[in-house]
C-alpha cells in the first residue's frame, strides 16, 4: 500500500504539535524548496546535478554520512555548486530507536564526513531531517539541546517505492503550494528516477511562477515573519 495521498493530511495534524520543526516556508510568497535525501550516490546524484545545473536551480541535500564517506568527490561537487547541505543520520537508522549517545554520534560522524569531503565546518551543517520522517518529542528536545534545526516536508510523492516518473510528477504538482518543502531521493531507493522526475518538474513549476530557494532561506523567511508578529 502506498501512503502518498495521506502524507499531506498526516503532516497537517502533526505540524501544530511540533512547531519547532521546519514544515514549510511562507505561505504568502511563491517560493518552494527542492530537497533530496539519502545521497550522495555515484550514479543518481551526478545525473540529478546535471538537471539542476541546466536550470540553474539551487537545492538542499540531506546526506547519509556513510554515503559521503564512500563518495566524497560527489559530495564536494554538490557543495561547489552552492547547494545547501543537511544531515540525514550516518546510516539511515530511525532516530527514535537510537539512544541519545547513538543519535549524537550518528549526527557528529556525518558532520565529520562532510567536513572531510567539503571542508564545511560542523557549525555550518545543523539542519537535520529524520530518516523516514520519524521523531519523538524527546528527539526534538535533544536537537534543541545540541543546537540542530529539525527539517520535515510538505510534499511527499513517495518516490522511494518507485511508483514511476509520471506518478511522482503528478503527486508533486497536485500537492505543491507556496512555501512547500518537496522531498525526493537521490540514493539507492528512488534515485533511479530522480533526474527524470526533476527534468519534468522544474520547468512546469517555473512556468507556474515558483522560485526555488534553499532550506536555509525558508528558515530565514520564518524568522522575519516571527519578528513581524512580535512587533
Amino acid at each position: 500500500m502506498q501512503f502518498a495521498p495521506l502524507f499531506p493530511i498526516i503532516y497537517r495534524i502533526l505540524q501544530p504539535a511540533f512547531p519547532g520543526c521546519l514544515w514549510s516556508g511562507d505561505r504568502n510568497t511563491k517560493v518552494i524548496a527542492l530537497t533530496f535525501d539519502d545521497g550522495p550516490h555515484p550514479q543518481y546524484t551526478p545525473e540529478l546535478l546535471a538537471v539542476l545545473d541546466h536550470y540553474n536551480i539551487t537545492a538542499s541535500f540531506f546526506w547519509l554520512g556513510a554515503c559521503v564517506n564512500r563518495h566524497p568527490s560527489i559530495a564536494q561537487a554538490i557543495c561547489d555548486r552552492g547547494h545547501w547541505i543537511g544531515l540525514h543520520g550516518y546510516d539511515h537508522r530511525s532516530f527514535p530507536i537510537l539512544s541519545p549517545t547513538e543519535l549524537k554520534d550518528s549526527l557528529e560522524k556525518t558532520q565529520v564526513a562532510i567536513y572531510n569531503a567539503c571542508n564545511l565546518p560542523p557549525a555550518k551543517v545543523r539542519d537535520v531531517r529524520p530518516p523516514n520522517g520519524l521523531f519523538t518529542p524527546k528527539t526534538l528536545n535533544l536537537f534543541q539541546q545540541w543546537k540542530y534545526r529539525p527539517v520535515m516536508w510538505t510534499v511527499v510523492p513517495e518516490d522511494w517505492v518507485r511508483p514511476g516518473v509520471s506518478q511522482v510528477v503528478q503527486r508533486v504538482l497536485q500537492q505543491v503550494q507556496n512555501g512547500s518543502l518537496i522531498v525526493l531521493h537521490d540514493g539507492a531507493c528512488g534515485g533511479q528516477d530522480v533526474a527524470a522526475s526533476v527534468q519534468i518538474l522544474i520547468p512546469q513549476l517555473l512556468q507556474q511562477g515558483y522560485q526555488f530557494i534553499t532550506v536555509d532561506a525558508l528558515w530565514q523567511q520564518l524568522e522575519v515573519i516571527d519578528k513581524v508578529k512580535i512587533k
